[in-house]
């Protein structure tokens, strides 16, 4: 007799360790076990293990093309939002730099800035 399950709750993505991923990609590289059956052993779609065996082949053939290791695409993201960050703070000061510098050259212009006389070599006034 066969069961039938009914959901009636929604269920959150779950969520892989590497290590979880890795040894189901590793099972799969196994003679004689098919991709499905490691699919259905953990509760995931064979196309996601399939999208890992991918991933995992690909980062391996892109170190390899490089000749450098491989970095994750959350690290990657995390880096150039810091290099924008980064980027808008130094156009905001050099902004900031260039229009002391207008001021004082128009100060200077109109004569609102004296120019200060060399201070004599010796400590007396």
């Amino acid at each position: 007799m066969e069961t039938i399950h009914v959901v009636t709750e929604v269920q959150r993505r779950r969520r892989f360790s590497v290590e979880q991923k890795i040894r189901c990609v590793q099972e799969t590289n196994q003679p004689g076990i098919s991709v499905s059956h490691i699919a259905r052993k953990y509760g995931i779609s064979p196309s996601l293990l399939f999208l890992w065996r991918n991933r995992m082949a690909e980062g391996g053939k892109k170190a390899i093309a490089v000749d450098d290791e491989v970095v994750a695409a959350a690290e990657v993201k995390e880096l150039k939002q810091r290099i924008r960050e980064l980027e808008r703070v130094l156009g905001k000061k050099t902004l900031e730099n260039e229009i002391l510098k207008d001021a004082v050259d128009l100060a200077r212009q109109k004569k609102l800035i004296s120019q200060l006389p060399s201070l004599p070599e010796d400590d007396t006034l």
